[in-house]
């Protein structure tokens, strides 16, 4: 026989799966690299070629204004030179007998000429004796002109004015005026003549092909402008000053480059000046390096946009192999895992203690958590067991926040006029001295409180506990205004309003005045002082509605409110509220009191309410006060149910509910179909309790209290035992 050997696995060729990684890196660094520095590279020198091409640029425009320029000026020199040898030592007098003759010659001199506005001669007083645009000359006079003066002042040299809008020539033009002087060096006058900046700038827009980007200007000496386009500031410039320029100009230099912001539009420029020949002037072109900025972004982004998309085909070529490679090393690991472990026992043996650890620490996690679960069953069960006792203290909580609740919706139902109103008489004089105590709490111990009523004051019909609100919320208003302390004064009086005043009906009314010596309001804020949710006061400090539910209660009672305030001086706040004439009451005689039976009776009532949980707590109630409850969610069911014959001692009913009847619907139609049934509704809008009560039906102004619920059942076991 022949015997066979097993032959071991042949070692794996070593595999370098990181350095052919590090390779496939390094090749995406130098795809993004090397692109990036390309452009880098590029960048910089676009822009500085676009710099120098903008140099280039703004130097021819300014060599062709600067030869324009100084060809008009030497024309111009040649036209002032013919019109002072023409009128050689002519005196005013002189000039003006001849006026009509230089006047034609003035036209035939410059009228051809489309940059010459007008020609005028001036005399020695800066009166006008001769001019081509009119004959005669009008009445004008340049005596205190700056032009006038300094063309006498430099004569014979040629004085270059500022943008005007000539006297004479009534155009926008700037002239060049060059003064006379006799034989004997006496002054003579003066030789003006003006010059259409118009043609400048057309000049000017022809030449720079009316590029947004490139403005060229004609300058003084001084820093004045002459002529600048494009011309974003139609009025005369105020001079150059502090800048290189016009540090140029004062050096006298005839030409040159800059880059400067300009103090005329505070942009920043390329620049080339020129001087235009011999004369005080000199040309400017500039284009805005914000422009040449985003042109050279503009392209620049383009080049970036364009080597992007083969450097992209390589990166996503690197991520695929990396992805490959990633793939092939979990492979190459898998076949060497199990080939480590045909050959070596102990690397398996070594796996399964991992295996062992790694159970034991789920087994721990999860008896931690069979823990945690216990503790939540066992309380569970605790609680249960408690049958939920022990809750007086979440009880008495949750009825301080139904209080505050209670507060908070009364005062909104107020500021929305849909509060149920309580209306009586009051004597203002014995309710003023019982609120006072109250104010003063509001107030606080720094302020000082004073009443003044006047005597026999007339008496009002209003809700007492909405007068009492509006009074407590500008008390408090008054508080915020007098953080140190001062006084707060309520004055009541009688008030005779006109026919023609802004607040109410003319009539009798009663003023209740709370002043205060605070801190007043600005006009602002006076005008806003009534609005809904308004305040200045820190956010979440107060809602708001302070001085809407004063304005809101004034109005319900038939009057109105207005607010006087004096910024540091202090606020007033004045309710009128209508005179209420006081009927007469007759007495009746009373009859004798039965007495009630001792034992308690059964009533029943049906409740008639959709809302299931309001009507769970009403029913728990009145079936605590020994009442037999039956409960329909709509007027329309609770009708079909009095149709069949049934009769309650109390029909307690909601007005809001769905179907085709509501509340007072149900109401009415009870009282005339049987009018010996005892009906109650329930509301909580005001404008509800108004038709009700028109319709005859008690009211239980919603929220009631369990005391108000007590009266109307009792009020209906009175009526079993009549």
């Amino acid at each position: 026989m022949r015997d066979f050997a097993f032959q071991a696995d042949p070692a794996a060729a070593p595999r370098s799966f990181s350095s052919t990684r590090y390779i496939l890196l390094f090749v995406l660094a130098i795809s993004f690299l090397v692109p990036s520095a390309f452009l880098f590279a590029y960048g910089f020198y676009d822009y500085q070629r676009r710099i120098s091409e903008a140099n280039d640029i703004v130097d021819r425009i300014a060599q062709v204004a600067e030869e324009q320029a100084l060809k008009v000026l030497d024309l111009n020199g040649e036209i002032s030179g013919r019109i002072v040898d023409m009128l050689g030592d002519g005196d005013d007098l002189t000039i003006r007998d001849s006026e009509d003759t230089i006047h034609k010659s003035l036209i035939v001199i410059g009228g051809a000429f489309p940059q010459v506005a007008g020609i005028s001669v001036f005399g020695v007083k800066g009166d006008l004796l001769a001019t081509s645009r009119y004959f005669p000359a009008p009445p004008v006079s340049i005596r205190d002109r700056d032009d006038f003066k300094q063309a006498e002042a430099i004569r014979p040299e040629v004085y270059f004015s500022l943008p005007l809008r000539g006297k004479v020539a009534q155009t926008d033009v700037f002239t060049t005026s060059i003064g006379r002087s006799g034989y004997d060096g006496k002054f003579l006058g003066v030789v003006s003549i003006a010059l259409r900046r118009e043609y400048f700038n057309s000049f000017y827009r022809a030449l720079t092909n009316d590029a947004a980007a490139v403005n060229v200007a004609l300058y003084r000496k001084d820093g004045g402008i002459l002529v600048r386009y494009p011309d974003t500031q139609p009025a005369a410039a105020a001079a150059a000053s502090n800048t290189a320029f016009t540090q140029a100009l004062k050096n006298n230099e005839l030409y040159g480059h800059l880059q400067m912001t300009s103090s005329v539009d505070k942009l920043e420029r390329i620049v080339a000046f020129r001087r235009v020949g011999d004369y005080p002037i000199y040309v400017v072109s500039g284009i805005s390096s914000a422009a040449i900025a985003s042109q050279w972004r503009d392209h620049l982004v383009f080049i970036t946009l364009i080597t992007a998309l083969p450097s992209a085909g390589i990166w996503l070529l690197v991520m695929f192999s990396l992805r490959q490679l990633k793939a092939e090393k979990t492979a190459w690991d898998k076949w060497q895992m199990e080939t480590s472990r045909r050959e070596s026992a102990e690397a398996s043996t070594r796996q399964l203690q991992r295996v062992s650890a790694l159970s034991n620490l789920v087994a721990s996690i999860a008896h931690e958590f069979n823990n945690l679960l216990m503790v939540v069953s066992t309380n569970s069960a605790l609680a249960r067991k408690k049958e939920f006792m022990n809750v007086e203290k979440e009880v008495v909580a949750v009825e301080r926040a139904g209080v505050g609740a209670e507060s908070l919706a009364r005062r909104l139902m107020s500021v929305a006029r849909k509060q149920p109103l309580k209306l009586e008489s009051i004597d203002l004089f014995s309710w003023l001295s019982s609120a006072k105590s109250l104010v003063a709490t509001a107030l606080g111990e720094r302020v000082r409180v004073s009443i003044e009523v006047s005597p026999n004051v007339w008496p009002i019909f209003v809700d007492k506990t909405e007068l009492e609100s509006a009074v407590i919320n500008i008390a408090m208003n008054a508080k915020d205004a007098l953080p140190d302390g001062g006084r707060f004064v309520i004055r009541c009086q009688n008030s005779q309003l006109p026919a023609r005043n802004d607040l109410l009906p003319a009539g009798d009314y009663i003023s209740i005045a709370c002043t205060d010596n605070g801190s007043g309001m600005s006009d602002d804020v006076l005008s806003r002082a009534f609005e809904p949710l308004f305040t200045t006061k820190a956010q979440g400090a107060r809602l708001g509605l302070g001085l809407a539910q004063v304005l809101s209660a004034t109005e319900q009672a038939g009057g109105t409110a207005r607010v006087d305030s004096i910024r540091g001086k202090g606020t007033t706040v004045r309710l009128y509220f209508p005179r209420h004439l006081v009927q007469p009451v007759a007495v009746k005689e009373t009859a004798a009191v039965v007495p009630l039976p001792t034992l308690r009776m059964s009533t029943s009532v049906l409740l008639v309410e959709d809302n299931e949980e309001v009507a769970a707590g009403v029913s728990a109630v009145l079936e605590m006060m020994g009442c037999k409850v039956r409960h329909e969610v709509t007027a329309d069911r609770a009708m079909d149910l009095l149709n069949t014959g049934a009769t309650f001692d109390l029909i307690l009913s909601d007005i809001q509910m769905p179907g085709a009847m509501n509340g007072i619907d149900l109401a009415e139609h009870v009282l005339k179909t049987w009018p010996s049934e005892n009906v109650t509704l329930m509301t909580g809008y005001a404008d509800e309790i108004e038709r009700a009560t028109h319709a005859g039906v008690k009211i239980l102004a919603k929220p009631f209290d369990l005391a108000e619920l007590e009266k109307l059942v009792a009020e209906s076991r009175s009526d079993q035992v009549t």
